[in-house]
């Protein structure tokens, strides 16, 4: 029987966040040296579970080596990557297996390596060789170097935004590895990286300019030789020399229909690329808009601390304009475990003062004083049972403090930095957010597969942070030319 090795390490690195991610990041969410993590992950939306669908499927034997995952920040230790990949490189080459699978971010950077995913490919080769069949999935936001057909021509990523399709991005990726098992492919990749980046605040897949791309590379694939195209949209908040879009094609060993794929679609983006850009309202405008809209609850997205590009989840820009403009019935999520703490302390039912968020950095706003009442105090994990995005099933915001503000205003405190990829983030805390007037998200795109279906109005905001929709708001230093940056 075939054993295949099944593994991930996953991480989103913003280089404009100043906190790095270290072992305890990965600690804090998901960190398994070998099958542990089974039945957490098994049955989450996620690749790592289609790889198991297809091996279990085949009668193929599965061994799963690690898996390692943490919420979106800083960059990852270089320690901590050395570790991870000293241990993998160990036992993928110790040629007890007849192939990997491989679950990859594609836009991991620690200081040392500006292209962490690469490189961590890079030692994976030299252990077990260049035959060595291997596949990829990466993450739709994943920025690809152009040297990485060199190092797996066997790569599959995402195809939506937000992510509901990972599993069956897992199971793609198996089926193809089981076929160049069998000696029925011999795959050759090739990448084209089209000089633009595109806005968060643009990056919905199911919407124009995007879709018919993506709508094209299941026409692609219907051609006899062509295994995999696959569009990466780029990760805007991680400053390397390889950050932006790429096109990725791989075929039955034809490298002119690989090369003609890519280039084609490359030259279909750059025509777009002012429609790839986004000009939101401010915070003032949009709080005076959700205050005089018809239709509830107003999603308020605050792009600026977007938690899933890895942003401080404790911008308070939001929050004291609503205060300031008398707001009601609201609700706002913020990163403070001070906060909760002395929410915990105070106990159940009483009324604390606090001055709440803007204490990770001086980008996101300055910290808001409040007076509330403790109305729930939880541990802070729940399940999410339907597919959305980052396809985690166990979420994990660390102790929570809700606090009830006067007007009926809402104040979620986290002790962990917790992304808006389910409504259970609300939900877990007795608050019910069809009755609620205006929820802010701090996402982009991401929040939507929970959201979007309640949402009467909804309001993208400009605000300020490390994951502006704006990407000139950015001081790049290592990017390469790029609209709207500059014209290449």
């Amino acid at each position: 029987m075939k054993r295949i090795a099944v593994a991930g390490f996953l991480h989103e690195s913003n280089t404009f966040q100043t906190r790095p991610t270290d072992r305890s990041a990965f600690a804090a969410q998901t960190l398994v040296f070998g099958d542990a993590w089974l039945n957490e992950w098994r049955q989450a939306h996620h690749e790592v579970a289609g790889f198991f669908d297809v091996l279990e499927e085949h009668g193929v034997h599965a061994a799963p080596i690690f898996l390692g995952w943490a919420t979106p920040g800083g960059p990852v230790a270089d320690a901590w990557f050395e570790e991870v990949a000293n241990y993998l490189t160990q036992r993928l080459g110790s040629g007890v297996y007849d192939g990997c699978l491989l679950a990859l971010h594609g836009a991991m950077v620690t200081p040392r390596w500006p292209d962490a995913d690469a490189e961590l490919l890079r030692r994976i080769r030299r252990a077990v060789g260049r035959d060595f069949p291997l596949a990829v999935t990466f993450d739709l936001h994943g920025n690809l170097p152009s040297t990485l057909p060199e190092l797996c021509s066997m790569v599959v990523a995402y195809r939506t935004n937000p992510h509901v399709d990972q599993r069956q991005c897992g199971q793609r990726a198996a089926r193809l590895l089981l076929r160049q098992l069998r000696g029925e492919v011999h795959p050759f990749a090739a990448i084209s990286k089209p000089p633009v980046i595109i806005s968060l605040a643009r990056q919905d897949t199911s919407e124009p300019p995007l879709r018919p791309f993506f709508e094209d590379l299941h026409r692609l694939e219907q051609q006899p030789t062509v295994l995999a195209v696959s569009f990466l949209l780029g990760f805007p908040y991680a400053d390397v020399p390889h950050m932006g879009p790429a096109f990725l094609a791989v075929t039955d060993g034809d490298r002119a229909l690989a090369e003609k794929i890519v280039a084609d679609l490359s030259a279909r983006l750059w025509e777009h690329r002012e429609a790839l850009q986004a000009d939101l309202p401010d915070a003032s405008q949009a709080v005076r808009q959700a205050l005089a809209a018809q239709r509830t609850p107003v999603i308020l997205v605050d792009f600026g601390d977007n938690v899933g590009g890895g942003s401080a989840a404790d911008g308070t820009v939001l929050l004291a304009e609503l205060l300031r403009q008398g707001a009601s019935e609201s609700v706002v999520c913020l990163y403070d475990p001070q906060a909760v703490q002395e929410c915990e302390r105070a106990g159940l039912g009483a009324t604390v003062h606090l001055r709440v968020g803007g204490k990770t950095d001086q980008l996101h706003g300055e910290p808001v004083a409040v007076t509330g009442q403790v109305r729930r105090l939880h541990h802070g994990t729940y399940e999410e049972l339907e597919a959305r995005h980052g396809g985690l099933r166990v979420q994990r915001m660390g102790p929570t403090a809700l606090l009830e503000l006067p007007q009926r205003n809402w104040l979620v405190l986290t002790s962990l930095r917790h992304p808006p990829f389910s409504l259970g983030q609300l939900t877990c805390l007795g608050l019910e957010p069809r009755r609620l007037r205006i929820i802010v998200v701090k996402g982009a795109i991401a929040w939507k597969a929970a959201y979007l279906p309640i949402a009467g109005t909804v309001i993208g905001v400009d605000t300020p942070g490390v994951t502006p929709a704006r990407v000139t708001r950015l001081h790049y230093r290592h990017v390469p030319p790029l609209y709207p940056l500059q014209s290449p």
